[in-house]
């Protein structure tokens, strides 16, 4: 006791303590003192133990999808004796951190997203892996594609049927259930259960928009008020749908709904989210289906004797809608052509600009090894407009097909710009002389220069929408919920808060669209019957409610008699052209 007396007069208990450290055990009790705990970090590290482990989870996170799963290395103590207690300490601190080992669920969410520009900052910039990562096709991601992306020949595919045949049980199971959810399971049978107030939220919310349209502050928040007390995102399709509309129109009074907007666009999702979600939009309605049918179809009756292909997408995605091409053109008699698609899409900010669409064409180069399909694939980052004929590098013995699903509505028309985007890029394929221009629109009204007009038509347009998804999807789903937010809700931000340049959600009916593109030169081409037949008969897989139709040479489809979306081809037409 006597030697510690002039350690401790050196060293009191409270010097050098930082604010906010606890006190130090007295220094009398030798085990607790400065030097033993500073030894004891020391050995911690030296020895690479559980202290040191949690610190690079982050890495093994990036690491472990390319090496076997390893454990975290052991002390020398718990080497040189197993059976020691020092060992079996080691071994219960070093337990958490074996089970932090990543599964294979964790890895996708951990770093498998489709697209994103600063996962590097994400992931304590530890991982040097190129973007190939991003859609890596190993086992869990692969089959999920697979049974996602590619047809099987039948009516309605295996895993999609059986997932709507679930989705229509869950949704009919807790349509009966709400009504007596009150009950007690018939023990309040004689009750009388209180009426529920009846709320029209959509003419509260026409009010708030005509409020906020004329400056009204006061007015448009008590609107708002009202509105928040019966809108959630968790319940039914109509409270749904006011809550995104209440989004929007409190960022348009706030002023800042385009950073809103902009930073729901750069969020990222993992690719089984995607897939998830994508599967459930697959089966709950026939929307994408139909579409991806159509434009298919009409290329491999185009294409059937035909060495050379070349299709330009215009805003490729994801490319969700080529492995099932791909797989089709495998099987042609004769054998497969040589297949180049060019995809197109607005270049990703930050310093990757390409970054999406070249992990979507080495996906497709891998469905194309895998069905033995002469592939090639270049990517554009750029917008629409700005893309010229040298850059597709068109060969002259291939037949070429453009292709755009959904994706003009993007651009700006004479409205905004004197020289309108929508003009210049018609112009551009027709310059193309392309065999045929497949064109997907979304049919849509809500593209006024006035805000309440424009206002009025988006909530007819997108309460149609939601009340799909009520009818089809429960609503304790969780992908329903991202499709809703990430797809639907980011849409009508940007209508709802957007003005001038920043709003980009510029749809025009299909009709409206046929004018355009016959003052651009082009020819309509009439519906190929056969396909039209096998599009009813994949339609009669859905709820009644979905209608699909013609018009005008136009393939239309939506849901209880309001038209959501149509399709139709076309060619260039030389005569008008001169």
């Amino acid at each position: 006791m006597s030697r510690l007396q002039p350690w401790s007069r050196l060293h009191p208990p409270t010097a050098g303590r930082r604010r906010g450290m606890p006190r130090p055990r007295p220094l009398r009790r030798r085990p607790g003192s400065r030097t033993t705990r500073r030894r004891s970090r020391t050995s911690c590290w030296d020895t690479s133990t559980a202290c040191s482990w949690p610190r690079t989870s982050t890495i093994s996170t990036i690491t472990t999808r390319t090496t076997p799963r390893c454990s975290p290395p052991r002390s020398r103590s718990s080497r040189s004796s197993p059976t020691s207690p020092r060992a079996r300490a080691g071994a219960r601190s070093r337990a958490p951190t074996v089970a932090a080992s990543p599964t294979p669920a964790a890895i996708h969410r951990g770093k498998k997203h489709f697209y994103g520009d600063d996962l590097d900052a994400e992931e304590g910039r530890c991982s040097k892996h190129s973007a190939a990562a991003a859609i890596d096709p190993d086992h869990l991601v692969r089959d999920m594609m697979d049974k996602v992306l590619l047809c099987n020949g039948e009516m309605c595919s295996k895993g999609v049927r059986e997932l709507r045949e679930a989705l229509q049980h869950d949704v009919g199971k807790h349509s009966h259930g709400g009504h007596g959810k009150e009950s007690g399971h018939g023990k309040g049978r004689g009750k009388k259960q209180p009426k529920k107030e009846v709320i029209d939220l959509e003419t509260l919310l026409i009010h708030c928009a005509q409020s906020v349209a004329t400056d009204d502050r006061r007015g448009a928040t008590e609107l708002l008020k009202q509105i928040r007390q019966h809108a959630s995102p968790n319940g039914d399709g109509d409270q749904r749908l006011a809550y995104c509309f209440a989004n929007g129109l409190e960022a348009r009074l706030a002023g800042n709904g385009s950073q809103i907007y902009k930073s729901v666009v750069m969020t990222r999702f993992p690719c089984t989210d995607v897939l998830k979600a994508y599967q459930l939009y697959l089966a709950a309605c026939p929307f994408k289906k139909i579409s991806h049918f159509f434009a298919n179809q009409t290329i491999v009756n185009a294409v059937e004797k035909a060495k050379k292909v070349h299709i330009v997408d215009y805003g490729i995605y994801y490319g969700f809608q080529w492995p099932c091409l791909i797989q089709r053109l495998s099987t042609r008699p004769g054998g497969p052509p040589r297949l180049r698609i060019t995809g197109i899409d607005t270049p990703q900010p930050g310093f990757r600009p390409a970054e999406r669409i070249e992990e979507t064409g080495r996906y497709l180069k891998d469905y194309a090894q895998t069905f033995n399909v002469p592939f090639e694939f270049q990517a554009i980052p750029s917008r629409f407009e700005a893309v010229k004929i040298e850059d597709l590098h068109i060969e002259k013995d291939e037949l070429l097909i453009i292709n755009c699903m959904f994706r003009f509505k993007t651009l700006m028309e004479e409205s905004v710009v004197a020289e309108s985007p929508r003009n210049m890029v018609l112009n551009t394929i027709r310059k193309m002389n392309p065999h045929m221009f497949i064109h997907g629109i979304m049919n849509g009204s809500y593209n006024a220069p006035f805000f309440v007009s424009r206002f009025r038509e988006a909530l007819f347009h997108y309460s149609a929408i939601f009340d799909m998804l009520e009818t089809n999807i429960p609503r304790d789903n969780e992908q329903r919920l991202l499709i809703e937010t990430a797809l639907f809700g980011r849409e009508a931000m940007n209508v709802i808060s957007c003005e001038g340049l920043e709003r980009m959600e510029r749809p025009e009916t299909y009709k409206q669209w046929q004018v355009r593109n016959q003052r651009a030169g082009f020819k309509q081409l009439p519906i190929n019957q056969d396909i039209m037949k096998r599009a009813r008969e994949k339609v009669r897989c859905y709820h009644k409610d979905f209608i699909i139709d013609e018009d005008n040479k136009w393939l239309l489809q939506g849901w209880k008699g309001r038209i959501l979306m149509a399709l139709s081809t076309w060619k260039p037409d030389h005569k008008s052209s001169q």
